[in-house]
């Protein structure tokens, strides 16, 4: 009865069937160390920040270019306050409100973008108060420059003068008439009585949709192995019970076809 397992037909359904179980259980797997590594990485991410709150600062430039293991770290930098910009739509602690960016003009010639505070409701240059006169030198974390759409930072355009959406040397380029660092730091203490803005974990080390999705192919790669073995053991009693029907007569002959006797 299980002779047609050795037919060329069955041949190839168990060959692709070996093949396809131990393949979709590898990726499985590696969608899963994937989630588990990005699991890791948020929680290493979240340490790295809550630790640094306690470490002595250092120097901007020893601490350049910002990375994984340099984001969140307290640093300092010296100069002179310059352009004062505003980036509306962020939210602490439920409140919508907006940043105070002040682009900190070091003796390197290029200018550090410098998080002085938080104000809540809308952007409104009214509200913040200026920026300290003369040289000051600055303590806060270090942060890598944002992207546009990437956890929570506005793609918005065409904002009034005086605003910028996202804090990124490619935005305020356009906006100053310096070279800008291709990072950003906000303040351990908000400036005039401002409410510091958190440091962020480094990009692309936190519970995103891109580590949720990792574990949403998991369980498909992995549904997928619970399809192939239903789908090759209902072709197997398909196959067996239509065996039987033939050894038992119970296959239905052909109609025999009749022939118009016009035609002969």
């Amino acid at each position: 009865m299980y002779r047609f397992l050795l037919t060329p037909r069955w041949w190839g359904i168990n060959v692709f069937v070996l093949l396809s179980i131990p393949f979709c259980i590898f990726m499985g797997s590696w969608q899963l160390g994937r989630f588990e590594d990005r699991v890791q990485d948020h929680r290493t991410a979240t340490e790295q920040v809550s630790e640094a709150r306690h470490e002595a600062p250092r120097p901007l430039k020893d601490m350049l270019p910002v990375d994984k293991a340099t984001s969140g770290k307290l640093v300092t930098a010296s100069g002179t306050y310059g352009k004062q910009l505003l980036v509306p739509g962020r939210e602490i602690d439920g409140r919508q409100g907006f940043y105070v960016l002040t682009l900190l003009r070091t003796g390197s010639g290029e200018a550090l973008p410098v998080v002085r505070g938080w104000l809540p409701g809308s952007a409104d240059a009214a509200k913040v108060p200026a920026p300290p006169a003369g040289e000051v030198t600055v303590t806060g974390a270090l942060q890598a420059s944002e992207t546009p759409g990437d956890n929570g930072v506005s793609a918005q355009g065409g904002l009034p003068a005086g605003q910028t959406a996202a804090i990124s040397a490619a935005s305020l380029v356009n906006l100053v008439p310096y070279d800008v660092y291709d990072a950003w730091v906000t303040l351990a203490k908000g400036d005039s009585g401002m409410k510091a803005v958190p440091a962020a974990a480094p990009p692309d080390s936190g519970l995103d949709l891109k580590a949720f999705q990792n574990l949403g192919y998991t369980a498909e790669w992995f549904a997928f192995v619970g399809f192939v073995i239903f789908m090759w053991f209902r072709l197997l009693r398909r196959e067996v019970e239509s065996a039987r029907d033939a050894e038992l007569g119970l296959v239905a002959d052909e109609e025999p076809v009749t022939v118009d006797a016009a035609v002969k």
